[in-house]
């Protein structure tokens, strides 16, 4: 495909309406001709960013890898309603460098072969034919930023490239195909200095609020919420930070990465609450409701997000197997059901004095629990009106196929509003995908201050808010009590990765947690799921059931596709997959 054919079609898609297809872009060293074209007129050229922007990464299971399945059920988190397909591969000893189950390889290169293209042969033009157009200065304002966006897109895809595959191969500026298929693996230490000092660089050049940009502003009022600013620099230099200081690539426990990470997550909580005012939404939910990329309140927690457009995939492919249109899809386990703390008392379910009733399992958790999952008896979706009845035998349970096998179905992310039966009008809605938000944040930063201290209660001059202070923040938005203030290190820990487990549940943050942790074995060699039996005086049997998984330790890092292998002959392959 001729890149300036590819930028006619990139255009008319329209930058803030990213379409949720999966067109793959063939790759061309452009030509002159090629290169005038879209050195024509601003359009052109942000069409070119525009292209890269159709790379980013989002998990609505429709988006990805995996043929309607989420991440998540490839760990404890959830359990794909049937079994035979793709995801299985994580788990059932089938992964292998022939089967590498991810494009991530594939995609990331070519939105990072854009990004080169765009800084090497695009950059510093004039439109001087353009000027005295109505909306020069402003379209000429966006353009100049056009080089910090793509720089922190690169960063991007580079983060992405080595958080699962550890050394790639770092191509930082245009290069021929045969340049590029003789690069040998870059260090992932290499790569994530380099992902540090793209973002430091550009964090004070960056358009820094797309929302506030003055006389600058398009005149037909467009928002360009859907592109990166400041907030999106810092969020991405702090998680790389945390990623990097992390065991799976910080074997000797060096404490500068920690101090790093503490100092990068604590820069992007200050300037977005004191310089950009931003907060925790006042509702959990609302950060995924249809209009979160337009709604005050969202937007007041949201740092950057991915807009996939007017659909309804992700509600078919998730909602309850027995309501019209409902495909089963990704179940929450009995795992994550069991870290929501009880309520009242804010203490694990298996904690002494928490208050839980194994008969009454679900009565007064957390109330997070209520709005990501839902159990027997809910009526979800909400269009359906209809109680869920998972029980075995039950219109939405086993043993029908493509019934949830973990007593539970998914109820985060959809839009319960949705109908598919005969007749309804509301069968799709906007979906966009949160990549970076504050709450994600605090929990970032009391990780890292903790690692970096010992101490869940530490503080300093500079770091004024404690781990545990960081973790009550989240805890109060969701009207849980404080953590308690004696905790051990130890124990500490442990309540803290399951706040991250429940407070970030189906936001592909679990798949790569608990690898950066190190701590596959305790957490991804089975799941649980929760039989239900309806007796015949009408209550219910609770019978928990454990499902044993495979984990080999080379899975902490994916193969690289043996594609790719045989194309470079300088490129090697992961320890294990060999």
């Amino acid at each position: 495909m001729k890149l300036h054919t590819l930028i006619s079609s990139v255009l008319a898609a329209g930058l803030l309406t990213l379409s949720a297809c999966e067109d793959r872009m063939d790759y061309k060293e452009t030509t002159q001709y090629d290169k005038d074209y879209i050195s024509e007129d601003f359009d052109n050229v942000m069409g070119l960013m525009t292209a890269v922007y159709r790379y980013l990464d989002y998990d609505f299971g429709n988006s990805n890898y995996y043929g309607g399945i989420m991440l998540s059920s490839a760990t404890d988190e959830s359990q794909y309603c049937t079994s035979g397909s793709s995801i299985d591969y994580f788990f059932d000893g089938t992964w292998s460098p022939s089967t590498p189950i991810s494009d991530m390889w594939t995609n990331a290169y070519e939105a990072i072969t854009y990004c080169n293209e765009l800084l090497d042969e695009f950059s510093g033009l004039d439109f001087e034919e353009l000027q005295w157009n109505e909306d020069y200065e402003s379209a000429y304002y966006s353009y100049q930023n056009l080089q910090y966006e793509a720089r922190w897109a690169r960063a991007y895809f580079y983060f992405n490239l080595v958080r699962q595959y550890g050394d790639v191969p770092l191509k930082d500026r245009k290069m021929t195909a045969s340049e590029a298929n003789s690069l040998s693996r870059t260090s992932a230490e290499e790569i994530f200095e380099f992902i540090d000092s793209e973002c430091e660089a550009i964090k004070d050049s960056i358009i820094e609020d797309y929302t506030d940009l003055g006389t600058l502003s398009p005149s037909d009022g467009t928002v360009h919420n859907g592109r990166p600013d400041k907030l999106a620099v810092l969020a991405l230099k702090a998680r790389a930070s945390l990623y990097h200081a992390s065991p799976l690539f910080n074997e000797s426990d060096d404490q500068t990465l920690w101090a790093a990470a503490v100092a990068d997550s604590w820069e992007l909580l200050d300037y977005a609450t004191n310089e950009r005012d931003m907060h925790l939404a006042s509702t959990y939910d609302c950060l995924w409701a249809y209009d979160n990329y337009q709604s005050s309140e969202a937007l007041a927690e949201i740092l950057f997000n991915r807009r996939v457009g007017s659909n309804s995939v992700l509600e078919s492919d998730n909602f309850p197997f027995g309501v019209t249109g409902g495909e089963g899809g990704n179940c929450p386990t009995q795992n994550l059901v069991d870290a929501y703390d009880m309520q009242a008392t804010g203490l694990s379910i298996d904690e002494e004095g928490s208050g839980y009733d194994e008969s009454n399992p679900y009565e007064g958790r957390d109330p997070r629990f209520a709005l990501t999952i839902a159990k027997n008896g809910d009526s979800w979706p909400s269009s359906a009106g209809v109680a869920l009845d998972v029980t075995y035998g039950g219109v939405n349970g086993e043993p029908l196929v493509g019934a949830t096998p973990t007593g539970y179905y998914l109820k985060k992310l959809l839009h319960g509003s949705i109908d598919f039966s005969s007749g309804s009008s509301k069968t799709k809605d906007y979906h966009t995908w949160v990549t970076f938000r504050l709450g994600e944040v605090y929990l970032n930063y009391a990780e890292a201050l903790f690692n970096y201290t010992g101490d869940p209660y530490a503080t300093t001059s500079t770091y004024t808010l404690s781990p545990v202070e960081a973790v009550n923040v989240i805890r109060a938005r969701a009207e849980m009590p404080d953590l308690p203030t004696d905790l051990t290190a130890s124990e500490f820990k442990t309540k803290y990765e399951k706040e991250r487990f429940v407070e970030l549940a189906f936001e592909q943050h679990r798949f790569w947690d608990v690898r950066r942790w190190k701590e596959a074995e305790t957490y991804f060699t089975s799941i649980k799921q929760m039989k239900l039996t309806k007796n015949t005086d009408g209550t219910i049997t609770y019978t928990r059931n454990t499902i044993s998984r495979n984990w080999d330790d080379k899975m902490y890092l994916f193969p690289i596709p043996l594609s790719d292998i045989m194309k470079n002959p300088n490129l090697t392959q992961n320890e294990g997959w060999e």
